[in-house]
């Protein structure tokens, strides 16, 4: 059994590492657009981001449960499968991995990312004529498929092997961010929408990332806890 402070820790560092690397692949691409030497595909972003998630879930889950996003916790929060004072404190710990891993990536990345015209760039942004709202639903619904696909493989014994559920959750932020990049760079995550919106100040349309990845994470989990999770109930 692992201390709450070992949960807590896991939950900063896997989060950390999410926003490191799928914000990293972002900076290197406009980094390589700057110089003139080409750029990183967007399926080379959604990889970058799926793998990050997936490695970090395989490795963290059995310590925290390998959350690394507040849309997941709020899931296990309103089946009642977390306690609200741990909801809470993995919210903080998660949102404080994700700025800490921004603050880094501005330290290490040179300038070029950082300038005004790649602000968007960096942070989720909405593609041009797309509306928050339809911004809201597209989060909304690629968020849902995440949270649906975890708790089909980490949470419902009858499920995928657990210890390789990791496999199955990147694919499944791969798979989001190759349709969700070019329209609202596919952040399924509030913790990875804050860190660089902070360390940049760049707030534009910051509460879709918060109202569209929330409501798909507690419409996936009540779903799937009362469609297949009738008997196993919360312990």
């Amino acid at each position: 059994m692992y201390s709450l402070t070992q949960k807590l820790f896991a939950e900063f560092i896997g989060t950390f590492a999410v926003v490191f690397f799928a914000m990293g692949a972002i900076c290197a691409d406009e980094f390589l657009r700057s110089t003139g030497q080409g750029a990183i595909t967007t399926l080379g972003l959604a990889l970058a981001y799926g793998i990050a998630v997936g490695v970090m879930v395989t490795a963290l889950a059995h310590i925290s449960g390998g959350h690394l996003n507040p849309a997941i916790t709020i899931g296990f929060w309103v089946t009642k499968r977390l306690s609200t004072t741990l909801t809470l404190l993995y919210w903080i710990v998660q949102i404080l991995g994700a700025v800490a891993a921004a603050y880094l990536i501005a330290a290490i990345v040179p300038d070029a990312p950082w300038r005004p015209e790649a602000m968007t760039a960096i942070n989720p942004a909405l593609a041009l004529d797309f509306t928050r709202l339809h911004a809201m639903l597209l989060e909304g619904v690629m968020t849902f498929f995440l949270v649906f696909v975890f708790f089909a493989t980490m949470v419902d014994v009858k499920g995928a092997f657990n210890k390789i559920a990791g496999f199955g959750v990147g694919l499944t932020v791969t798979m989001d961010a190759l349709f969700g990049y070019p329209l609202t760079h596919a952040a399924l995550n509030p913790a990875r929408a804050f860190g660089p919106a902070l360390v940049t100040h760049h707030w534009s349309n910051h509460g879709v990332y918060w109202v569209g990845p929330l409501l798909g994470g507690v419409l996936a989990s009540v779903i799937y806890d009362r469609v297949f999770l009738v008997d196993q109930p919360p312990l």
